[in-house]
């Protein structure tokens, strides 16, 4: 297929659901890209020559319909698009296969940019990184006040025993990939499980918070919207504290194909992020370590099942070969994070 008919993108379809459900939405030709970025489903930007528009879908030959539920992501972001919350707008959900495969949905482009690196950041300079990556933690607050019943989410998850849950389920996709010993790895998880601590009142979690999958832009370097919805539930709000504090702590790997934002100038540092978040949204946090530790074995769990695709030759590209090596550094900070703590 050529650039502007990506595959997994039938533009011809598309343009007759739009034509049929938002009828003169669309004035002109479709095209579209594939966008870059994401845990795993897909990102189009599509356009009319004057308009422009994003489709979500699963990945190509996905059966697991769960673990790629475009209801669920639509339905997070139309409840609180009407908030304070930075959300595009929905535009439509399809849940029917025919038109692109499986089921998708299109938002609003929103324009901004997703800082992944340290580098990338640099050029903004340390006040304006600094402000950003306060914005962050500020836009977090805010979407943990959000009262998820009164924006038709009371049934959005289920958060009684959702710290239980979720170490059980990370174990379980860990004992999924588990072809080598991986020193330290058991303790870790162990040690979560002995020292879980009560969770707060249950709020809307996006549970993939941190500075690439949020856009910035604009003269004050707002946070426009809050992308990639597909982890989200109803749980623990200190979980999404406890990755973005992950996210802001230096590897100590030069050249890691997976990154922090930690080392660009300005950075606040995690404590002043914890500090902040604890003043503005009233929380106790006085278990952050619990929740960023299980930031590090969580990310170990995914980092050891992409090395094990690896080694079964199912996953090719650049830097997949490294991936294996930052297991045991995600470990390694797990366990000391618990120990500081």
């Amino acid at each position: 297929m050529s650039p502007d008919h990506p595959p997994g993108l039938d533009l011809d379809r598309l343009r007759g659901l739009l034509d049929r459900e938002r009828p003169g939405l669309v004035t002109g030709a479709l095209s579209g890209r594939l966008i870059e970025g994401g845990r795993s489903n897909l990102t189009y930007a599509v356009s009319d020559g004057t308009a422009r528009w994003v489709v979500r879908r699963p990945p190509l030959g996905h059966v697991l319909a769960t673990a790629h539920d475009m209801r669920r992501e639509h339905r997070v972001i139309s409840a609180l698009h009407p908030t304070h919350v930075p959300v595009p707008r929905p535009v439509l959900l399809c849940e029917d296969d025919e038109v692109l495969g499986a089921p998708f949905y299109v938002m609003e482009f929103v324009e901004g940019t997703p800082y992944r690196t340290a580098e990338q950041l640099t050029p903004l300079g340390p006040e304006r990184t600094r402000a950003a990556v306060l914005n962050l933690v500020d836009t977090l607050v805010g979407l943990h006040a959000v009262d998820p019943a009164e924006v038709g989410l009371a049934d959005f998850g289920r958060p009684e025993g959702f710290l239980d849950r979720q170490l059980r389920r990370w174990a379980k996709q860990l004992d999924a990939s588990r072809n080598r010993d991986l020193a330290g790895i058991d303790e870790l998880h162990a040690t979560l499980g002995r020292e879980l601590p009560p969770s707060p009142a249950a709020t809307v979690v996006h549970g993939d918070y941190r500075l690439d999958n949020v856009l910035i832009g604009g003269e004050n370097d707002d946070i426009r919207a809050i992308l990639d919805w597909e982890m989200s539930t109803l749980g623990d709000p200190l979980t999404d504290l406890g990755l973005l504090v992950m996210y802001s702590m230096p590897l100590g790997l030069p050249d890691s194909p997976v990154s922090t934002t930690a080392r660009a100038p300005g950075h606040p540092a995690p404590a002043e992020l914890i500090e902040r978040y604890a003043a503005r949204s009233g929380r106790d946090v006085s278990a952050v370590a619990w929740y960023t530790a299980f930031a590090w074995f969580k990310l170990a769990v995914i980092l050891e099942g992409i090395h094990y695709r690896y080694t079964l030759g199912q996953t090719v590209g650049p830097g997949f070969d490294r991936i294996g090596d930052l297991v045991p550094v995600f470990i390694e900070h797990g366990l000391t994070t618990l120990q500081k703590g």
